[in-house]
């Protein structure tokens, strides 16, 4: 049973469905790569390689977009995406109650 798993035909990555370890063996649409750290159930792992500005495709529709390269294989996280929807996880200050 495959640790990822693609939920969207259209996706161009996959989900984490049983935890990894570091130096796991995966495969990716008949290609065999290690991971290069331990993740966790529903982290999302390149399907494709990525250039900055490329689209991050989850259930078939766009999340965000890609920040810098991405291997494919490789983690997919705040660290090089950025969301196309929110531009932080806190509230700023107009959304503050005054």
């Amino acid at each position: 049973m495959s640790k990822l798993m693609k939920i969207n035909s259209a996706d161009n990555i996959y989900i984490v469905r049983i935890p990894l370890q570091e130096n796991d063996r995966v495969e990716i649409d008949g290609n065999i790569y290690i991971a290069k750290k331990s993740l966790s159930f529903g982290h999302k792992v390149a399907g494709v390689s990525l250039k900055p500005g490329d689209k991050i495709i989850k259930f078939g529709v766009p999340i965000g977009s890609a920040i810098k390269h991405i291997d494919i294989g490789e983690h997919i996280h705040l660290h090089n995406m950025k969301s196309d929807y929110l531009p932080t996880y806190t509230l700023s200050d107009e959304f503050v109650k005054k």
